[in-house]
């Protein structure tokens, strides 16, 4: 991706982030019980890309032909759809499943602050999650649109959180196991990342009337850069220095995660478990790290998930074409490369 696509990309989400930020208040105020709320808010409050309601609305432009102004999505296009209220929702949805991942994994850190449930406590962390996958359901109810297409965009959005935890069902599940092939790993990452990527591209269409043809088109869209999103984080555990990464490089081989480099690897002949000596991440020397990054590129896995990914990005924007050429369209294509060549 070019500079300007690059500086489109960073515009687009700035321009957005401010917009979604002030409607995740609106929509998701402190209320009584505090502690409950504040718990809920307080990911959404950290920080984050807001790269899923950026996809949600962009879309929604490039399927209209609509330049919002900071009302407009809220009351966008000629039914005055609340489309901002969607993105809001898809958003939640991202915020429930990071609550919950970081339980299951026992994490201390998310986004540079102490998880929910080290903030609060664990079970104020679980129902944190629960009302935030309540509230997205409210908040896609809320969009105003005719009633058939209400339903449907529900009904997907019900079907992405399945899938979600699906998804992180099978994750778990390969922990255990050392017989797991890459097509069952990218399987599982569509299921669990790829799919909320999916629902930010299709139910705009959905909420907006468009073609069956688009709004599967669309969705597929989501699927192929949301599952090239996930392999680029495989590939910047391995690539991108500890102190850049905001992590030890090398902590997904180092704890035995299975990723696409290493099961690729597997499938090359190589003993990944003995790529580096320890299983404490703290433990791990950067030289350590060197030499299996060394061992995966000499047969050719780092590589392959580059191009995995690659090919993803390209099958992703050329489906784009259902949509009419805007400058909307445009930054949805740059978002594609974006995800493929981010170092963060």
């Amino acid at each position: 991706m070019k500079s300007t696509g690059r500086n489109r990309v960073a515009e687009a989400v700035h321009q957005r982030r401010g917009l979604v930020n002030d409607a995740i208040c609106e929509r998701l105020p402190i209320e009584h019980p505090e502690r409950l709320y504040e718990a809920s808010r307080y990911l959404l409050d950290a920080g984050g890309k807001r790269l899923r309601p950026t996809v949600f609305l962009l879309t929604a432009e490039a399927l209209t032909g609509v330049e919002p102004t900071s009302d407009d999505y809220r009351k966008f296009g000629p039914e005055e759809i609340d489309i901002m209220s969607g993105a809001v929702s898809v958003e939640v949805i991202q915020s429930f499943t990071l609550i919950h991942d970081d339980i299951m994994d026992d994490d201390d850190l998310r986004r540079g602050v102490p998880a929910v449930h080290r903030e609060y406590d664990l079970d104020t962390a679980i129902l944190a999650g629960d009302t935030l996958y309540s509230k997205a359901f409210e908040c896609m109810l809320d969009t105003g649109a005719p009633a058939s297409r209400s339903v449907q965009a529900l009904d997907e959005l019900a079907t992405t959180c399945t899938e979600i935890c699906e998804g992180q069902s099978l994750d778990v599940e390969f922990e255990q196991r050392g017989d797991v092939s890459t097509s069952e790993y990218l399987e599982m990452v569509e299921l669990k990342t790829a799919v909320l990527y999916a629902a930010s591209a299709s139910i705009p269409a959905i909420l907006l009337g468009a073609e069956t043809e688009t709004i599967e088109a669309l969705h597929d869209y989501g699927l192929d850069v949301g599952t090239a999103f996930q392999i680029q984080d495989d590939l910047l555990d391995l690539t991108i220095p500890s102190e850049k990464l905001g992590k030890q490089r090398g902590s997904d081989l180092v704890e035995g995660k299975r990723t696409l480099i290493s099961l690729h690897a597997r499938e090359q002949g190589v003993d990944v478990d003995s790529l580096v000596s320890t299983e404490s991440v703290e433990a791990v020397s950067e030289s350590e790290i060197d030499e299996a990054v060394e061992r995966l590129e000499a047969v050719g896995s780092i590589e392959y998930a580059r191009n995995v990914a690659r090919d993803l990005i390209s099958e992703g924007k050329d489906r784009l074409s259902v949509l009419p050429e805007s400058e909307a369209r445009l930054v949805l294509e740059d978002i594609a490369d974006f995800l493929i060549e981010r170092e963060y």
